[in-house]
């Protein structure tokens, strides 16, 4: 006999989330079940693969090597199950996307209409969660594809939906509320600047925006959402650096801050359509893209025409 996909789900589960438990939780079955079938395929291939302890579960050598095949061919498994669920070219049923919650409320919005309008049989299962999650997420096969950046992402590939630049929001008692225009670097010396947590592009961008700046990120707040952000720079917190699509979305409404671009060429970032290398669905994504990327451009054009007055 062999291990069944079941078990595989079961062995990267418990690698995934370190302990039987929680990868019971994980997979919605109960826990001497998931144990049994982990000692079974244990047996059937001959070695122990977890070692097993009251702080939790961990791969042997040997398990390291079988879970990294297991990853493997539940990614095999997912495409061939997306290419009879979605066709050659085209994208039918449901499609498991995932999307930064930096961009997504913003975005997929705009792409709703023309999204069923175009591909009426399918169904967008949407997954909001940080880079560094997405992207363990993707390489397992857990999502089709994420809007993402593309860097955060090696061995995948995708197209850029639109670049965006960074803004400041400060309050109007501030001294650099004085003006709306671009804001240079060296006026953000020494300054603190606010930002998500761990995990996220963005907070990788502040972060080096910062030291370019010879400021610092503020260490006694992480904001669990741009929100969050915005409203403590508006309590005089400190700077807050928010993302162009947010900004002409959401935060510009908000007049009790000030937003200024940074005028700086790294001060920015690219958002793409991402998937794995030989998606079965490709062409399908690359028609998503589309949408995605015109629906971007009329969100960023139609704020920007209004703010030159045209």
């Amino acid at each position: 006999m062999k291990p069944t996909l079941r078990q595989l789900e079961y062995l990267v589960a418990i690698a995934d989330t370190g302990r039987f438990s929680d990868a019971a939780e994980r997979l919605n079955v109960a826990q001497p079940s998931l144990s049994t079938q982990v000692a079974d395929a244990e047996t059937q291939l001959g070695a122990t693969l977890f070692e097993r302890s009251r702080a939790g579960a961990y791969p042997t050598p040997i398990g390291e090597q079988v879970i990294r095949r297991a990853r493997y061919i539940l990614r095999q498994m997912e495409d061939l199950k997306a290419i009879a669920a979605h066709g050659e070219t085209g994208l039918f049923g449901r499609v498991r996307l995932g999307v930064l919650p930096t961009i997504g409320p913003y975005l997929l919005p705009r792409c709703t209409k023309p999204i069923h309008a175009r591909f009426p049989e399918l169904r967008l299962s949407i997954n909001d969660a940080a880079t560094d999650r997405l992207a363990s997420m993707l390489e397992q096969g857990l999502l089709d594809a994420t809007v993402s950046t593309l860097e955060d992402h090696p061995g995948c590939e995708g197209v850029t939906l639109f670049s965006e630049r960074l803004w400041i929001a400060v309050e109007p008692e501030d001294p650099l509320a004085a003006t709306s225009q671009p804001v240079q670097l060296d006026d953000l010396k020494e300054r603190g600047f606010l930002t998500l947590g761990l995990g996220h592009r963005l907070t990788k961008l502040v972060q080096q925006l910062a030291y370019r700046a010879g400021g610092y990120v503020a260490s006694d707040y992480e904001g669990t959402s741009l929100d969050a952000i915005r409203h403590m720079a508006a309590l005089g917190a400190g700077i807050a650096v928010l993302p162009d699509l947010y900004v002409q979305c959401e935060a510009r409404r908000d007049d009790s801050l000030v937003f200024r671009p940074i005028e700086d060429p790294r001060a920015s970032r690219d958002i793409a359509l991402v998937w794995r290398r030989n998606s079965p669905i490709r062409d399908g994504l690359e028609l998503l893209a589309e949408i995605m990327r015109d629906a971007a451009r009329g969100a960023l054009g139609q704020q920007k025409t209004r703010q030159t007055g045209a």
